[in-house]
């Protein structure tokens, strides 16, 4: 986990989809970075889709600090797009937290 003392707070998030649910999985990471970047305190949320596996998804997501990450596993559309309707889609969910140097 990173510092709480960190000027940023910066997550690299896999997901991968499972057969036949990549297409509704992009839909929703869309529908997730749109939500997602009117928080205010998330400074940068993209979202990328492998050239070479179409079912694998990069989530890059840049926070002010810890404490609006977790604001942000607060909102609706975290926990309607994520918990209740992305999850059971994946294969797979891989979070990495970064802090800047």
């Amino acid at each position: 986990m990173v510092s709480r003392k960190s000027l940023s707070y910066v997550l690299a998030v896999t997901w991968v989809a499972k057969p036949g649910q990549e297409e509704i999985v992009a839909a929703l990471l869309r529908e997730l970075a749109a939500s997602a970047q009117t928080e205010p305190g998330c400074t940068e949320f993209r979202v990328h889709r492998s050239l070479d596996d179409p079912g694998r998804f990069l989530l890059f997501e840049v926070y002010q600090d810890a404490a609006a990450f977790e604001d942000h596993k607060q909102t609706e559309h975290f926990k309607r797009l994520v918990l209740d309707e992305g999850l059971k889609l994946l294969d797979r969910r891989e979070r990495q937290y970064y802090e800047p140097l």
